[in-house]
């Protein structure tokens, strides 16, 4: 294409729709799109040189590592990350069996298969189960307060933190297994940080926790890196559609523009690109981060937003999960071990003490899962989340590197154990068109906001329908923070823009 949306189509042939964001919400949308003739002046502009957005599987260490999406949360038929990854042939058997597709997990991370103590001794698995299943079972119960006439504790975390008081009570042990017990829990809080991205369990809503649905199966993985499924998605899209490196600015809305080379046609929109190029359109759907749009709200819509979608922006939590890899030429766990847990004795989930990030970031860090051996190297991924993740960020490598051989040689009580040969790690809170990793809901926010932030504009329903649409994870109310709800998203808004220009459409998946 060229540079700019001065080459006007034709007038009278059908709306010319922009899709601002290349993640898996605005492709879902524009494949959709692009199934229906009525839609044949479609435009994917993406920020970046690369379309997948939170879908980002890198080349490295000899084979491919996740530094964005890494599980498809419940693969299982209710799943349409699942059912796509199937279709184009890109899961594995074990994925693919009705065994792993009936399994129950309760959106609960599995236990590690060894657990190490900060002061270098293995922890009991027996212990760490006990307290997973204290955990999983108090996480369990907060999602029971979604029709509760009342809710006493705002947050999940202070809920949490309350039971587990109660719970200490009937504790018979010695005051170190207790606090090896609670330093446990804390380690589980901090899974439940990364899981829900965000930094403290304190922030999260407890009354519309119950929301998030969890499908079933048991989670699985890309062989061949989860960038194959937006590649494949990509694929199936004419060959002109999708515009890189095309940032856009500012989407004026509820106009009359004009453009020199279409005559008499006027467009309700027109997107202006950080470059100075301007897409005029009659529907425009917008997929970027929430995390993008907390930062840029002031300037990226003209007129501003209405007042309730603002409010909805600035309330719903979105929040910062990275990996950091860690390449061994040699492994120092066992052949079988699939998950290592970090626990840090001096830690508790009852205690709200913050030491200065930069002598105790590595702290928050939950521990590392195996990655698949590669051909000449073997790889550890390590999760953390909240602000010591943003803070690592701002270190370098070496440092990173340095901080994270230290803990593994005292974790091990190895003091010689080999350094790692090389580090990779993600930076998605500094990352600047997604300033974050995915969306919560936030104390003082709800599901209705979710709702808020996915209604199209204009809301009253008057001029030109459907002009500004809203797609992405953040704006599914049951699926927020998975690929599966970004894709339903973006099919829900392409679907509404079929159901407008031909209300009698067949739809070529189910509308889930």
């Amino acid at each position: 294409m060229q540079s700019g949306g001065r080459q006007a189509e034709a007038p009278g042939r059908g709306p010319r729709v922009l899709v601002v964001g290349g993640g898996i919400a605005g492709l879902g949308a524009a494949q959709r799109l692009c199934h229906h003739p009525a839609f044949s002046h479609l435009r994917v502009l993406e920020a970046t040189a690369r379309a997948g957005g939170r879908i980002r599987s890198e080349h490295s260490f000899g084979g491919v590592v996740e530094v964005g999406a890494h599980w498809i949360h419940g693969p299982s038929e209710g799943n349409p990350v699942f059912r796509l990854a199937a279709k184009y042939g890109l899961l594995g058997e074990k994925a693919l069996s009705q065994e792993n597709q009936l399994i129950e997990t309760g959106g609960h991370v599995g236990l590690p298969s060894v657990s190490y103590a900060s002061s270098g001794v293995s922890v009991s698995l027996e212990l760490v189960a006990e307290m997973a299943r204290l955990f999983h079972g108090l996480i369990d119960q907060t999602r029971e307060f979604l029709q509760a006439a009342e809710t006493a504790p705002p947050s999940v975390g202070e809920y949490l933190k309350e039971k587990i008081r109660q719970h200490m009570a009937s504790w018979t042990e010695d005051e170190e297994t207790k606090k090896l017990k609670l330093a446990i829990l804390k380690n589980l809080f901090n899974v439940e940080c990364c899981v829900s991205g965000t930094h403290s369990l304190d922030l999260v809503a407890l009354a519309p926790f119950g929301e998030y649905t969890v499908l079933p199966g048991l989670d699985c993985t890309f062989p061949e890196g989860y960038q194959g499924l937006t590649d494949c998605i990509m694929a199936s899209l004419p060959k002109d559609v999708m515009v890189f490196d095309k940032p856009v600015k500012t989407i004026h809305w509820n106009g009359s523009f004009q453009e020199a080379s279409a005559p008499g046609e006027t467009f309700p929109v027109l997107v202006e690109c950080e470059d100075g190029d301007c897409f005029p359109a009659h529907h425009v759907v917008v997929t970027v981060p929430l995390g993008f749009l907390k930062k840029h709200l002031d300037t990226f819509f003209e007129p501003p937003l209405p007042t309730e979608k603002v409010e909805a922006i600035r309330k719903i939590g979105f929040g910062t999960n990275n990996k950091i890899f860690l390449e061994f030429k040699e492994p120092f766990w066992e052949p079988d071990c699939q998950h290592i847990q970090v626990v840090w004795e001096d830690t508790s989930p009852l205690e709200d003490a913050a030491p200065a990030l930069h002598d105790a970031w590595f702290k928050k860090l939950i521990g590392f899962w195996v990655l698949p051996p590669f051909q000449a190297s073997h790889v550890l991924c390590g999760f953390i989340a909240g602000l010591e993740s943003e803070f690592m960020e701002t270190l370098s490598d070496e440092d990173v590197l340095r901080s994270l051989t230290k803990v593994l040689r005292r974790v091990t009580g190895n003091p010689r154990l080999p350094a790692p040969r090389s580090v990779l790690r993600s930076c998605w809170h500094s990352t600047p068109y997604t300033r974050g990793s995915y969306s919560y809901v936030a104390v003082g926010s709800s599901g209705d906001d979710m709702d808020r932030l996915a209604q199209p504009l204009p809301s009253d329903g008057k001029g030109a329908q459907l002009q500004v649409l809203f797609a992405g994870e953040a704006t599914h109310r049951a699926f927020y923070s998975t690929t599966h709800g970004a894709l339903l998203s973006g099919w829900r808004e392409a679907d509404r823009l079929v159901t407008l220009w031909d209300p009698q459409a067949q739809w070529p998946e189910p509308r889930l």
